[in-house]
């Protein structure tokens, strides 16, 4: 990790540094490790549409692999009634 060497002003109101300085207490970190963080993790819309776009195509192929296991235990269960009765065929 390199060490940090460029400043940022930003200007807040009292009450968003008071905020800023409690989450940071919080959580254990220095008002710039908190905002470092929060801008890294900071996503455009466009990214926002583009994880939606893969939680879209999740949800559609986790349907389809439900579907799939929902065939494929329905057609064991068939089977070992098929079973069943063979074997009480053969009793």
């Amino acid at each position: 990790m390199s060490t940090a060497t460029e400043r940022i002003p930003v200007l807040v109101t009292t009450r968003e540094k008071g905020q800023i300085a409690k989450m940071a207490k919080d959580a254990g970190l220095s008002m710039g490790e908190l905002l470092r963080r929060a801008a890294s993790s900071y996503r455009t819309s466009e990214q926002d549409k583009e994880l939606e776009g893969m939680i879209d195509q999740m949800n559609k192929t986790t349907a389809q692999a439900s579907a799939a296991i929902d065939k494929a235990l329905a057609f064991v269960n068939a089977s070992n009634k098929r079973i069943v009765a063979m074997e009480r065929k053969a009793a």
